[in-house]
C-alpha cells in the first residue's frame, strides 16, 4: 500500500492507494469484457436469424427468403401487366422469374415463328421456324381436276387451291394466327396463373388461402386477371368472413382492404387482453372469425375508443366504491355492475353518453356515500356544470356536516326550509348560489343572536371553487 503523506502541500493529491488502482482497472476491464461479450451474443443472434431466413424450409420445402422472392415477383408482374400499355407478364412457375412480353405480340419467340414452308411433294409440308427447328407433317390432300388435269391442294381449313404457291402461302397464313393464337392464350393463361398465384400469397399471409382456393378454375375459364379480386368477393365465404364492410357501405362508410379490417381486429384483441377481458370476448371461429368485432367494425369504432370504452367501465364503475355501480343502477335500470361492458361494447351507446351517465353515477355515489338523497337529474346537472367525482365527494361531504343543523334552524325561526337542493346549489356554485348563501348566513344569524355568537351551522370559504366546507 502506498505511504499517506500527511505533510503534502495544499493543492497536492496523496496518492490512491494501489489496490483501490488495480480493482478500478479490474472493473473497467470486466465491464468492456461484459459488453463485448453482449455484443458477440448479439450478433450471432442476427446472424442465426438471417441464415434461418435462407436455410429453413417449410412443409413444403421451401425457405422464407425464396417464398418473399416469388411474392415480390408476383407483384412486379401485376404492376407491369396493370400500368405498362405495351407489355404483359407472368411468373416462371420453374425459375421464379418475371417474364416479360409485348402485349398481343408473340413474334418475339424465334421457336414457334415460321420461316419457311416447304411443299415436299407427297401431301407432307416441311414446316422450318426461325429458331431452326424443322416439323414435317402431312398438311393437305391432293386430287386431280377432271376438268384441267391440274393437282388441287387442300388446305387445312378446307380451302382448295391448283396453284401450290398460293396454297403454300395460305397455309403458312393459317400456321402464323392459329400458333399466334396459342400464343396469346398460353400468355393470357400465365397472366391469370400469376393473378392467381398472387392472391393467393396476399391471402396466406393471413390464414385465409382457403377463400382464395376455389377461384383457380378461373386460370383456365379465360377470365381476365383483373376481375380476380372481384370474383373473390362476391363468394358466399368471403363475405361471411368480411361481413361488417356491408354494414359500413350500408351506413355511408367505406369498406375497409383486408389488410385494415384484419389488422383493426388484431388492434381490438390486443386491447382486451391488456385489459384482462375473457377470452370468449374475442375467441376466432371458422375462417378466423371474430364475431365480437363485427359490430365494432360496423360502427367504425377504433382501438382507441374500444379502450377508452372499456377503461370507463372498469375503472369508473367495476373497480371503484359500491356506491357508484349503486347510483348506476338506480339512474338507469338497464344498466346494472353485471353488464356494464356489455352496455359500453354496444356501438350504438356513444362514448360521450356512456361517460356522461357514468359521471352521474359517480356524483350520486359520492352523495349516497354521505348519506344524502342521489337524484339523476340533479346528478346530470352537476355533471354538466363540470363537477367531477372528487368534487362531488368533498362538496356532499361538506352538506351532510351542516344541512340537519340548517333545516333545524329554519324550522325553529319559522324561515324557509333549508333543503339539500339549497345547499348544493351553494356549494357547487349553481345559479342561484348568491340566494342560498344569503339564506344560510341569516340562519347562521338568528342562531349566533340567540345564543351568543355560537352555532353549529359552521361559516367559512369554499375549500374550492365549486366544492368545499360553509
Amino acid at each position: 500500500m502506498a505511504r499517506l503523506d500527511r505533510n503534502m502541500p495544499d493543492g497536492v493529491n496523496t496518492p490512491t492507494s494501489f489496490s483501490t488502482v488495480d480493482e478500478q482497472t479490474k472493473a473497467r476491464a470486466q465491464a468492456s469484457a461484459l459488453a463485448e461479450a453482449a455484443k458477440q451474443a448479439q450478433e450471432a443472434d442476427l446472424q442465426a436469424a438471417e441464415d434461418e431466413y435462407y436455410t429453413k424450409k417449410d412443409s413444403q420445402g421451401k425457405t422464407q427468403a425464396q417464398r418473399d422472392m416469388v411474392k415480390n415477383a408476383l407483384k412486379t408482374a401485376a404492376e407491369i401487366r396493370d400500368t405498362s400499355t405495351t407489355k404483359s407478364a407472368y411468373v416462371d412457375p420453374k425459375t421464379g422469374k418475371v417474364v416479360t412480353m409485348a402485349k398481343g405480340n408473340t413474334s418475339s419467340n424465334l421457336d414457334n415463328e415460321v420461316d419457311t414452308v416447304v411443299d415436299n411433294g407427297d401431301g407432307t409440308v416441311t414446316t422450318t421456324y426461325k429458331s431452326g427447328r424443322k416439323v414435317t407433317n402431312k398438311a393437305y390432300n391432293t386430287r386431280a381436276d377432271e376438268s384441267s388435269n391440274k393437282k388441287v391442294y387442300t388446305a387445312s381449313d378446307g380451302k382448295e387451291f391448283t396453284d401450290q404457291q398460293a396454297y403454300v402461302d395460305y397455309e403458312i397464313s393459317l400456321r402464323d394466327s392459329t400458333m399466334q393464337k396459342n400464343l396469346i392464350a398460353e400468355q393470357n393463361k400465365a397472366e391469370r396463373r400469376s393473378a392467381y398465384d398472387l392472391l393467393f400469397s396476399e391471402f396466406k399471409q393471413y390464414g385465409l388461402e382457403a377463400l382464395v382456393t376455389p377461384l383457380k378454375s378461373l386460370i383456365e375459364e379465360g377470365v381476365s386477371p383483373s376481375e380476380f379480386t372481384l370474383r373473390l368477393r362476391e363468394t358466399d365465404a368471403y363475405k361471411k368472413r368480411f361481413a361488417a364492410n356491408a354494414q359500413r357501405v350500408a351506413k355511408g362508410l367505406r369498406a375497409l382492404s383486408e389488410a385494415e379490417y384484419i389488422g383493426t381486429e388484431d388492434q381490438y384483441q390486443d386491447v382486451m387482453r391488456r385489459y384482462g377481458m375473457p377470452e370468449s370476448y374475442y375467441t376466432k371461429g371458422e375462417l378466423g372469425i371474430q364475431s365480437g368485432f363485427e359490430k365494432f367494425l360496423a360502427g367504425d369504432v377504433s382501438a382507441v375508443e374500444l379502450e377508452d370504452r372499456i377503461q370507463t367501465a372498469q375503472n369508473r364503475v367495476v373497480n371503484s366504491n359500491p356506491e357508484v355501480a349503486k347510483a348506476l343502477k338506480e339512474f338507469y335500470p338497464g344498466i346494472s355492475n353485471g353488464d356494464i361492458l356489455a352496455y359500453v361494447l354496444d356501438p350504438t351507446n356513444a362514448i360521450e353518453q356512456i361517460k356522461r351517465k357514468v359521471t352521474a353515477a359517480e356524483i350520486g355515489g359520492a352523495a349516497i356515500q354521505s348519506g344524502l338523497q342521489a337524484g339523476v337529474a340533479r346528478a346530470e346537472e352537476l355533471g354538466a356544470a363540470g363537477i367531477t367525482k372528487q368534487q362531488a365527494q368533498q362538496g356532499f361531504g361538506t352538506i351532510a356536516g351542516g344541512l340537519q343543523r340548517g333545516s333545524q334552524l329554519a324550522s325553529i325561526y319559522g324561515e324557509d326550509p333549508y333543503s339539500q337542493a339549497i345547499a348544493e346549489t351553494e356549494v357547487f356554485g349553481l345559479a342561484g348560489k348568491t340566494e342560498a348563501e344569503k339564506q344560510r348566513k341569516k340562519l347562521t344569524g338568528l342562531e349566533k343572536a340567540t345564543f351568543g355568537g355560537q352555532t353549529g351551522l359552521t361559516t367559512g370559504a369554499l375549500s374550492q371553487e365549486r366544492a368545499g366546507a360553509y
